[in-house]
């Protein structure tokens, strides 16, 4: 008999590659408020809020998964405080309740964020925090949640997903592509930036790993490739997929000079200017984190960075069409 995986949040970015990962070999249910992305994926959807414990709670006890991934989450940067983002903090004390009324469980992956600390810092441990951001302090929150709980029939991982791209991806790590594909992108001239990103067929890999480990329970890891990608390099990857030329260059203080104006842009009306300076200062600062600890768990993953960007540019074009 196979087993069973529910996937919360299912129908967004992530959640469709699992999804996708695992149909063929599970029984698969995508609890989410959205219709699949996918909609070769409508049949494993059923729409359930996870603010709505009595709905959760049924779902959870009929359907009797074997593992959860709970990915549901409000994401966006434009919260203007914590109640915007009660599905990141009320929802997860749902599903935590939903868990302990569904004996079959034996593992839950939650889903927090890189953004419980601004971009650039490097944490001393999985317990130090430095949020920029109220979606951070909802996703530090809701961590807290989770190792103050008692969960009683599962063991548990969180995870923080850094920058992850690839199909089905949407705003903002579909604009990279977007700008270069325009041939609005120009780098920082003579700037090598480093990033530990993760291509979401790699970690969804990775998550699969951590569902049968047991190695790393009640932990805090990133979820990101292993390896950090220096960002001209991942430019003209894309760049010469589109255009088979690389990306120009231009200095700082232009690039600057545009963030604001995009700033000003976005707060006039405009939605989603391509370059604001928070943008710009998440292209420029340095990012890596600690994987060590689940690489030792998973150890090689499928695809490279040139796999990767390959993969995604064959999905941009057969779904060039689709708003995302």
């Amino acid at each position: 008999m196979k087993k069973r995986i529910l996937v919360t949040g299912g129908s967004g970015f992530i959640g469709t590659n699992i999804i996708e990962f695992y149909k063929n070999d599970y029984e698969v249910l995508n609890i989410d408020i959205v219709v699949p992305r996918n909609i070769n994926q409508i049949s494993y959807w059923k729409e359930v809020d996870i603010l709505d414990s009595s709905s959760l709670n049924k779902v959870f006890t009929s359907f009797k998964p074997d593992f959860v991934l709970h990915m549901a989450a409000r994401t966006d940067l434009d919260g203007r405080n914590l109640e915007d983002y009660s599905a990141n903090i009320k929802g997860v004390e749902n599903v935590i309740s939903a868990t302990n009324n569904t004996p079959s469980i034996k593992k839950i992956i939650f889903a927090s964020s890189r953004l419980v600390c601004e971009i650039g810092y490097e944490p001393k441990d999985e317990f130090d925090y430095k949020p920029s951001t109220i979606y951070g302090e909802s996703k530090i929150i809701g961590e807290k949640i989770v190792r103050d709980a008692t969960i009683e029939n599962a063991n548990w991982i969180i995870v923080r997903p850094t920058s992850l791209w690839g199909p089905w991806f949407g705003v903002p790590y579909k604009n990279f592509f977007d700008v270069i594909e325009r041939k609005l992108y120009f780098h920082p001239q003579g700037e090598k930036i480093y990033k530990k990103f993760g291509f979401v067929l790699n970690c969804v890999y990775i998550l699969n790993a951590l569902l049968k480990d047991e190695t790393l329970n009640k932990k805090t890891v990133y979820l990101s490739d292993f390896k950090e990608l220096e960002v001209k390099v991942w430019a003209d990857m894309i760049s010469n997929c589109f255009h088979k030329t690389k990306v120009k260059q231009i200095p700082y203080f232009i690039l600057k000079t545009f963030s604001v104006l995009g700033d000003l842009s976005k707060y006039l009306g405009v939605k989603n200017p391509p370059l604001t300076t928070f943008r710009l200062n998440n292209l420029t600062t340095q990012m890596s984190y600690n994987t060590l600890d689940v690489e030792n768990v998973v150890k090689e993953l499928p695809f490279t960075l040139e796999q990767g960007t390959n993969i995604t540019y064959k999905w941009l074009m057969k779904k060039e069409s689709i708003k995302i």
